[in-house]
């Protein structure tokens, strides 16, 4: 059939195509300026753009091959095989039920031609690449609502499934979302599954120390002797602690107990009123360096060692900076997973925090509120829509199906909220301004911050996949810390790479047998070599050469004052947003 009208399916695809150039070139010139203190609730982002929009124009080069790339797939619509081929490609239409059916086959197979077409012409916009970025963040988004898949008209395997089950499965999708209409969260896991302090965050151990910002948690040993130096780890404050602490099987807490460390684990309070007008400050300095502090008057030691996961990573090492700026150091090394301490390519993010977004939450909540944790959450989803949002509701709704029980994706809805004031700060010294890497721009607790003051060893992990905090951003990091480093990458995301336990033989890793640090992760990947399994291993082993010798393993929690408050995994953790 396509070679019996060439002629007018070119002609059909050349003018939609033209229409397509056409309608953005006047939607871009129209563009209006958004209401950016709308926006100040980051729940909007990628809602509106700014007016450097206005007149854009296409690379015509880009525009020519785009139209011969559209021609030339638009004729390949009548190649069943084909058509077949490319569906299975995308786990939203790998389903037989799209393939069987000729009518939903086709629509499918011209949406993601259109798809490919409207993100080119993205790509083929005359603009700076971080506007490209945004556009094209904002034209996935709508690509993404606008499947055909998310529609029960135009989705045939959800249309099977109600014939199959005489409608049960439309029944059980109606429970789903009126379930999740009450609960405010669309369902990601079965929730009902878990519970922390049951069947997670179950490691043995006891709250130790408490004030308004954190709980501190040390675990009972797991062997007879512990490293004399223990491990304090430092979770991100935008979640909670457990998911270093998540089930038996995939604990890192637990094996680190195992191979013979002394841990103890900072875990951060949910912010409430009462701590909305907390700072950045506030919690480097009576969250991290006390945690510190406690931690050595326990184990009796001068020096510990610390661990910083994420954002917790970036917060553990301004706090190093500080305490190095007063001439302490309490700290033997570092460990530093998925942190971002130069912001220079920091991922999706970076594309929509400018001056206008960091004025309007300054002006929100700058002195004081909070936000919530269910805005934070719906960001983080909707950097990936299709695997973290319509992927369930497809699931959910359509297809009336109940969320498998995965521990991480129920970690993943337990959301925290942050203080405005730390916010603020954070965003525009971070992401907008990047002065973590100017030595004496900051003054942080009294302290001008110099990074370079951080001398010590470092153990640097980036994951491959990494949406949050890309591989080259954490390794970047490399260049800050003047003391000997370690940088491993794993495979997968940013919470997958991490949470990757030996036990379960999936994954990989990659280091350098020759220690050497070039200058870009890129030159520094052509001489590493790829290791199947867990970095867990690797880690551990290098840590265990900056422990110290074995002691015998505290018989009891804490050492007065500090004794034992309640049993782990302690109240903070439970509070609710």
């Amino acid at each position: 059939m396509a070679q019996d009208f060439p002629d007018s399916w070119g002609l059909m695809a050349q003018e939609f195509l033209q229409t397509l150039t056409d309608g953005w070139s006047k939607a871009l010139a129209s563009w209006q300026e958004p209401d950016w203190a709308a926006m100040g609730n980051m729940g909007n982002i990628g809602q509106g753009m700014p007016d450097q929009f206005s007149g854009m124009r296409f690379t015509s080069e880009k525009l020519q091959a785009l139209q011969q790339q559209y021609l030339q797939d638009s004729l390949s619509m009548f190649d069943p095989a084909f058509l077949q081929a490319r569906l299975a490609t995308d786990k939203r239409f790998s389903d037989p039920a799209w393939s069987n059916n000729p009518v939903a086959m086709h629509l499918a197979a011209l949406y993601l031609l259109n798809a490919r077409t409207l993100l080119g012409l993205v790509d083929a916009l005359e603009a700076d690449a971080k506007t490209r970025g945004r556009m094209r963040f904002v034209m996935e988004q709508w690509l993404a609502a606008a499947a055909p898949s998310n529609f029960m008209a135009f989705n045939p395997q959800a249309q099977q499934k109600a014939t199959d089950t005489q409608g049960e499965s439309l029944a059980r999708g109606r429970e789903n979302l009126e379930k999740d209409v009450r609960q405010g969260h669309l369902s990601m896991t079965d929730e009902q599954q878990f519970c922390v302090g049951k069947n997670l965050a179950t490691t043995e151990g006891a709250v130790v120390f408490e004030n308004e910002y954190f709980q501190l948690i040390e675990y009972k040993p797991r062997t007879a002797q512990v490293f004399a130096k223990p491990l304090l780890m430092v979770p991100p404050c935008i979640n909670k602690f457990y998911i270093l602490d998540l089930q038996i099987s995939n604990s890192l807490v637990r094996y680190a107990l195992e191979a013979g460390q002394h841990v103890f684990m900072l875990s951060w309070r949910n912010p409430d009123a009462s701590l909305s007008q907390a700072t950045w400050e506030d919690y480097i300095e009576h969250a991290i360096i006390r945690a510190i502090a406690v931690t050595q008057a326990i184990a009796a030691v001068s020096s510990i060692n610390v661990l910083g996961f994420c954002i917790g990573g970036t917060m553990l090492t301004t706090a190093l900076a500080v305490l190095a700026g007063r001439g302490a150091k309490p700290v033997e090394c570092a460990t530093l997973l998925t942190t971002l301490l130069d912001f220079n390519g920091c991922g999706v993010l970076d594309l929509f925090i400018d001056e206008a977004l960091v004025q309007g939450i300054e002006k929100e909540m700058g002195q004081g509120g909070l936000m919530p944790g269910r805005n934070l959450a719906s960001v983080f989803s909707f950097l990936r829509p299709n695997d973290l949002v319509w992927n369930y509701l497809v699931k959910n709704y359509l297809l009336g199906e109940t969320p498998p029980a995965v521990d991480l994706l129920y970690w993943n809805t337990d959301c925290t909220n942050l203080a405005g004031p730390y916010l603020s700060w954070y965003l525009r010294n971070t992401y907008l301004e990047n002065n973590l890497v100017k030595p004496g721009k900051l003054t942080v607790c009294g302290q001008p911050l110099d990074l370079g003051l951080v001398d010590m060893p470092v153990y640097i992990y980036g994951s491959r996949e990494d949406h949050i905090v890309p591989v080259a951003a954490a390794y970047a990091s490399n260049a800050l810390l003047p003391g000997a480093k370690r940088f491993v990458m794993g495979a997968s995301g940013h919470i997958a790479g991490v949470i990757n336990p030996p036990y379960a033989q999936k994954r990989s890793y990659w280091l350098r047998k020759d220690g050497v640090l070039p200058k870009t992760q890129a030159e520094w990947l052509d001489g590493a070599s790829e290791h199947a399994g867990s970095w867990w291993p690797d880690w551990l082993e290098w840590l265990k050469g900056h422990a110290g010798g074995l002691v015998p393993a505290p018989q009891q929690y804490g050492k007065d004052p500090y004794l034992a408050l309640q049993a782990a995994p302690g109240s903070y953790v439970l509070a609710k947003t």
